[in-house]
This record gives structure tokens, C-alpha cells and sequence, in this order.
């Protein structure tokens, strides 16, 4: 089952490899949608995918990669838009 969530991620995760580690992890699990950083600090992903591959990203998400942390992660389910790859934005 396909769902798409809005993800606001804070804490100490930018400046520290968050949005590319974010990427890499997103396609290596075969999630579709974007991740960018946000005026105040925060990143936020937008991931679409299969439920069981979400939930291994989003426990990731959760975590961080090396170097981060993690502090509060907000989701919101939403509607999909139907993303072909997963992106950083600038």
C-alpha cells in the first residue's frame, strides 16, 4: 500500500551531511520525494513509497545519519503527488 507522509525534522541537522544521507537512504530503499532545509533550522522531507519501506525509512529518519541529532520529528500523512525519484532541494 502506497502512502506519502510531510516530515519536519529538528535538531542539530543541517550543516552535518542530513539532506544527503537523507537521499542516499531514501533511494537505496526505493522511496520517492524530496528533502530540503528549512529558514529555521529544521529539514523537511517529503517521502513516498510502499508502507513497509516507509516505515524503515521514517525509523531512520528517526535516528539520523552519524554526526546528527535528531531531536523532534513531526509527520503528517498526505496526499502522494506521484514523485519519480528523490531529490535534494535548494
Amino acid at each position: 500500500m502506497e502512502k506519502a507522509y510531510l516530515l519536519r525534522v529538528s535538531g542539530r541537522v543541517q550543516g552535518v551531511g542530513f539532506r544527503f544521507q537523507t537521499h542516499m537512504q531514501a533511494r537505496r530503499l526505493g522511496i520517492m520525494g524530496w528533502v530540503k532545509n528549512m529558514p529555521d533550522g529544521s529539514v523537511e522531507v517529503f517521502c513516498e513509497g510502499e508502507s513497509t519501506r516507509l516505515d524503515t525509512f521514517l525509523k531512520w529518519v528517526k535516528k539520523g545519519p552519524q554526526g546528527t541529532r535528531v531531536d523532534l520529528l513531526k509527520k503528517r500523512e498526505v496526499p502522494s503527488k506521484g514523485c519519480m525519484t528523490f531529490t535534494i532541494e535548494y
